[in-house]
């Protein structure tokens, strides 16, 4: 498998779910390779108990292994991620992201949040020996509107990120699949602006 995108929010219904649904089905409607795992389907004991031998547990991490970019969404609890995304990682080997790229995407009630990504998250990935941690994705939930019967839907601000997402998840491939180091990715404006897909809620 190329991607598996992993959900850690405990909650069915949640804001960082969807985003991450829209993303990997941007990702396959571009032609690319996705798994998933909810964490929250995870057993919740042999999790806790970091039982690594659990045969759930060594799938999941063995799909993470298999994996050339992982993409990993959260909320934000109290300036940090969530606990279900923290015990799935405490169960991965200390290289268990080694090679591999990885962007996080996160939500939380306010953009003091944001920061979450960078000062609790990135640390634990980069210790976890990821060969590169994209730009995080922060969404405020003002951004996303839930509809029960239809998909979420983002304001302009958010959806042009999610496309710089996608764009830098395939940039990431691309390089990954010709053997090239990678290096820091920008994406000029211009192809931003050409290649945005702009989703806006309604006033």
């Amino acid at each position: 498998m190329s991607i598996l995108t992993l959900s850690g929010s405990p909650s069915v219904q949640s804001r960082s779910g969807h985003l991450l649904a829209h993303l990997r089905s941007e990702l396959e409607a571009a032609g690319e390779r996705t798994s998933h795992i909810d964490l929250r389907e995870l057993p919740a004991g042999p999790l806790l108990a970091a039982r690594v031998d659990d045969p759930a547990i060594a799938g999941a991490a063995r799909a993470v292994a298999e994996a050339q970019v992982v993409v990993l969404a959260t909320p934000v609890y109290k300036a940090a991620y969530s606990g279900l995304l923290k015990a799935f990682l405490d169960v991965l080997p200390q290289t268990g992201l080694r090679d591999k790229v990885v962007l996080p995407i996160a939500t939380g009630g306010s953009l003091a949040h944001a920061l979450a990504i960078d000062y609790a998250l990135r640390p634990v990935l980069s210790a976890l020996g990821s060969r590169q941690i994209l730009p995080g994705i922060f969404a405020v939930d003002q951004q996303i509107e839930i509809d029960g019967t239809q998909p979420a839907r983002f304001d302009a601000t958010l959806a042009l990120r999610l496309e710089e997402g996608v764009l830098r998840v395939r940039e990431a491939l691309a390089r990954a699949r010709i053997d090239v180091p990678l290096e820091v990715i920008s994406i000029p404006p211009a192809q931003r602006a050409a290649r945005a897909v702009v989703r806006r809620c309604p006033a």
